[in-house]
């Protein structure tokens, strides 16, 4: 008798350790949602993985340590163990995670900078130097594309349609 109690004791306290450890897998998919912003459908999305990842951990576990028997100190087990870490460790965790995540996701951003700037004092040569002369080219070819459909005698003339061209190239 004896040794029955204590073997559901010790599956009791497996369980209210599950509780924990659900607990805390429900915080870091808090801490997610503090820290990265999504749209509504990512965080469904995220309930059902959390609760599809948290029920085969059960599973695993009623199996593994009870023989897949369900009995009420299971559920009395996970309860104490989720309102234990909850009470005590949840806000700790979170704040502390909150933090570290805003820390490296400015280093993050910094880094992004620093590798992404050349690249981004090269498209600025670029425009000054080549695109500022393609659009002072653009003015041109508009301008004499203009002056060809305006002048009549211009485009009757094919010997003057030539050196016009010619005039163009140049």
């Amino acid at each position: 008798m004896s040794e029955l109690i204590s073997n559901q004791l010790y599956v009791f306290l497996i369980y209210c350790l599950c509780g924990i450890i659900i607990g805390l897998f429900f915080d870091i998919f808090r801490i997610l949602r503090k820290s990265f912003r999504t749209p509504d459908f990512v965080t469904y999305i995220e309930d059902i993985i959390f609760w599809i990842l948290t029920g085969l951990f059960l599973i695993y576990i009623i199996f593994t340590f009870n023989n897949g028997e369900i009995r009420s100190y299971i559920f009395v087990g996970l309860g104490l163990g989720i309102l234990f870490y909850l009470l005590i460790f949840s806000k700790f965790f979170i704040k502390t995670n909150v933090i570290i995540i805003k820390y490296l996701k400015a280093i993050f951003k910094k880094v992004f900078e620093i590798i992404t700037y050349p690249f981004k004092v090269i498209i600025r040569i670029f425009d000054k130097l080549i695109l500022k002369n393609v659009k002072k080219l653009n003015t041109v070819i508009i301008f004499y594309v203009k002056k060809c459909k305006k002048d009549k005698n211009f485009q009757k003339n094919e010997k003057e349609k030539k050196d016009f061209r010619k005039k163009c190239r140049k």
